[in-house]
Order: C-alpha cells, then sequence, then structure tokens
C-alpha cells in the first residue's frame, strides 16, 4: 500500500501544525516521521486515518481518497498512548481485535507473536489495567501484528519498552518485512531510524524539511548519524528562518 500527502494544511485556532506537507510511503518499504515531542508527528498520523479534517490538501491511499472508508481497510493503527479497555483480559483484547480486523490467525500463528514479544499465558490471562506500560505497550503492538494488514501505522511503537522488548519487536518486524508489508512510524528515537527506516521524513515547525533515505539524510548534513545529521539539519534550518 502507498501513502500520498500533497500541500496538506493542518491548524488548530490560530496555529499552523501542518503547513503545505508533502510526503509519500511506497510500498514495501519502512518509512519514518521524526521530529520533536509537540512537533505535529501524530497530528499527521490522525489527518492520514481521517481521524481529524484537514484545511486543505490531499491525502490519498492506494490512489483513493483517504475520507474513503474502504480506502483504510488494510491498515492497522497504533496509536501514541495506547490504552486498551481496561475492563478486558489481555488475551480478550486480542480476540477482540482480531475480528475487528477480520484476521485469519491461527493459533499458532497467535502463539508465535506472543511469544516473540514474551507475552506468556500468566500475562494474556491478567486484566489490562493490571499490566505495565511496556506490556500493555507489547500487547499494542501484538494486535497489529496479527492484523494481516498489509499497512502498520504505528505512532512511537517503541514507547515504553525496555531494551529486550524493543529487540524482540524489531525482530517482529524485520519478519513482517520479509513478507512485504509497508511500516509507517514515528519516532523521536533516532537510532532506530537508522537501524530500522528505508525512508525518513523531518517535520519541524509545521514543515517537512527533509525526505529521503537516512544515508542520503547524512550526507546531505554531513554527518555520521542519523542523530547528528537531524541536529545539524534542525539548526540550519533555524539559522534561515
Amino acid at each position: 500500500m502507498t501513502i500520498k500527502c500533497e500541500q496538506v494544511v493542518k491548524s488548530y485556532a490560530d496555529k499552523i501544525v501542518l503547513d503545505g506537507i508533502e510526503l509519500e510511503i511506497k510500498q514495501g518499504e519502512f518509512s519514518s516521521l521524526v521530529g520533536m515531542n509537540g512537533c505535529g508527528k501524530s497530528t499527521l498520523i490522525k489527518a492520514i486515518l481521517d481521524l481529524i479534517g484537514i484545511d486543505s490538501g490531499v491525502i490519498s491511499i492506494d490512489g483513493r481518497s483517504h475520507r474513503t472508508v474502504n480506502a483504510r481497510d488494510n491498515i492497522a493503527y497504533l496509536p501514541d498512548r495506547f490504552s486498551p479497555p481496561v475492563h478486558l483480559r489481555g488475551q480478550d483484547f486480542i480476540q477482540y481485535m482480531l475480528r475487528l480486523h477480520g484476521s485469519d490467525s491461527n493459533k499458532q500463528q497467535i502463539e508465535e507473536i506472543l511469544d516473540g514479544l514474551e507475552l506468556d499465558k500468566t500475562v494474556m490471562q491478567e486484566s489490562v489495567n493490571k499490566l505495565s506500560k511496556g506490556m500493555t505497550q507489547k500487547l499494542g503492538l501484538a494486535s497489529c501484528l496479527l492484523s494481516g494488514k498489509s499497512l502498520l501505522i504505528l505512532d512511537e511503537p517503541m514507547s515504553g519498552l525496555d531494551p529486550r522488548a524493543r529487540f524482540l519487536f524489531k525482530q517482529q518486524l524485520a519478519q513482517l518485512k520479509q513478507q512485504g508489508a509497508t511500516v509507517f512510524f514515528s519516532s523521536h528515537v533516532l537510532a532506530d531510524v537508522e537501524e530500522m527506516a528505508d525512508s525518513m521524513a523531518v517535520l519541524h515547525d509545521s514543515r517537512i524539511y527533509f525526505s529521503g533515505t537516512p544515508d542520503d539524510f547524512k550526507r546531505q548534513y554531513q554527518a555520521e548519524n542519523v542523530e547528528q545529521a537531524y541536529m545539524n539539519c534542525i539548526e540550519d534550518k533555524q539559522a534561515f528562518s
């Protein structure tokens, strides 16, 4: 699946949050949206999913308007600050999400994903309101990985995960990539972007300052890693603003 944003504008009251956004996510790519907290990453993601309206511009998913409901049929979404219904047990939440997605994942596939994220049967029998932030996040990630959707949109997917859990999730994503899935994820952890992303976009001061591969980003901003390139990019733009 592909996503294309053309001259997308979104404002709240008199504050422009997205200003003429141009962005393209290609089929089979792992693409990352990076920027500081509060820069508008979640707003852009919600706009793509038609969870909020845009003031102007065009967003298309596989060539269809993002406002067309069936254009979003093959998307699984994990929001920032994910919080599942507190009255459910972990296993009930997974089953509920599988039905919602129309997933045909079998018992073995479910167990493989849960085991891969170290969500054991004891954890899955707990009420979700008793789970730690990290375990709750893994529950949301598992539901996306099991959705059977060809496009995952993940807003800060590794928030709250400890180093081991991050490693396990990256392993799961690597398997997903081999299957040809498209993943669009936001992150402010630039080491993850450098490791995982085929392409990246830098959102700052309501605009996209860079869009391309991490290697191109490092070359353009004369840095050895994406983190330093990001700092050079932001400082360069601020100097001319």
